[in-house]
């Protein structure tokens, strides 16, 4: 059965539900009779009910049939939140408060339990209570940003997307996958395009003078700094400037002797952080090891974090297309609700290169 005709029953039975031809507690064919009827696949209309099902407008129950369940009044969609980086970055209060404002304008409800803590370990014990809550609540679709920075994350992210796909119940994934590259899950991911994030921010780096680049990054950290490292590493490949794995540092940015083991040379070392909060320690780190931002090295991150202006210097970042992101996200997680078992999809959007104090030397 072809995508096109899938729509257009989809549709027939909306529409005839929808304007009383099939009202309230009509008995729908069985699949089995459906399936004759149409000459297709008994889990293709499975598909059809079941999508009929999460709008509100039928219900299917064992033993007893499928029957129209909408009175006149369409049921709200509602949606989980699972943002569980909120408690240490802005930008997932950013990307909760677009939710909403979705939600102001649409019939449906988002459910969010807030920045969970600001420390991963404690996210990660609470994350699936969470889960528990949005499935007792019924949800249509869940948003979820994967855990990160901690040592176990990959499964707790596994666990958060089985315990939906058991109910059947689509995932759309914002800012990452739950797998590291080259593996990939069978959810859609919308994003930041973080290969040309690490190549823009790396060039911008060059461009200023730097003819040595570093990238830092804590242990742990999301999965997409591998792809910002790949940018990075392209934008050095170009520039004919050498960039190897002695070239990446992982591990704590307030580590001093791990600081003091990079080779600083003065007005032409630049350093990219994977984001603003590692930058802003890196800037203070190298202060006290003796090498000065502006002066003896540049320093950059990611985010656009709102401390970041007021550094000393200020920090130069990149920001994220947050309102992008968000209604790129509503958008998948309707086309999921009509067709869960599409394909995985990378929906990569273009951020923006603020340029600051910190990747300007002071000859």
């Amino acid at each position: 059965m072809s995508t096109n005709k899938i729509k257009d029953t989809l549709t027939r039975f909306r529409d005839d539900i929808l304007n009383g031809k099939l009202p309230y507690g009509s008995l729908l064919p069985s699949e089995k009779e459906l399936a004759t009827e149409m000459q297709v696949s008994r889990p293709t209309v499975a598909k059809i009910y079941n999508s009929l099902q999460k709008e509100g407008l039928l219900k299917k129950t064992p033993g007893q049939g499928t029957t129209v369940v909408f009175n006149g009044e369409r049921k709200k969609n509602t949606f989980g939140l699972l943002l569980p980086g909120a408690g240490e970055s802005e930008i997932f209060g950013v990307i909760h408060d677009h939710f909403l404002a979705i939600e102001k304008e649409k019939e449906l409800k988002f459910l969010w339990d807030g920045a969970i803590a600001n420390n991963a370990q404690v996210r990660q014990n609470t994350i699936i209570s969470i889960c528990e809550r949005y499935l007792d609540e019924k949800v249509s679709g869940v948003f979820f940003a994967p855990l990160e920075r901690t040592d176990n994350a990959e499964l707790v992210n596994n666990q958060v997307c089985a315990l939906f796909d058991q109910e059947n119940i689509p995932v759309v994934l914002i800012d990452r996958d739950i797998y590291s590259f080259p593996n990939r899950s069978k959810y859609p991911v919308i994003g930041l395009d973080n290969f040309q994030a690490g190549y823009v921010m790396t060039n911008h780096l060059i461009n200023a003078g730097c003819e040595k680049i570093y990238f830092f990054y804590r242990a742990y950290s999301a999965n997409s700094i591998y792809k910002r490292i790949a940018g990075c590493r392209s934008a050095c490949f170009d520039a004919n400037i050498s960039f190897g794995p002695k070239d990446i540092i992982v591990g704590d940015p307030g580590d001093t002797h791990l600081m003091s083991r990079l080779k600083i040379i003065p007005g032409k070392t630049g350093v990219l952080c994977a984001n603003d909060s590692t930058a802003a320690v890196v800037m203070a780190s190298l202060k006290q090891t003796g090498s000065l931002v502006t002066k003896d090295v540049l320093v950059a991150g990611y985010d656009d974090m709102k401390y970041g202006k007021v550094l000393e210097p200020s920090l130069t970042t990149f920001q994220q297309p947050l309102f992008e992101i968000v209604t790129s996200s509503y958008e998948m997680m309707l086309s999921r609700l009509l067709h869960q078992h599409l394909v995985a999809a990378d929906v990569n959007l273009t951020g923006a290169l603020i340029a600051r104090e910190s990747t300007k030397f002071s000859y």
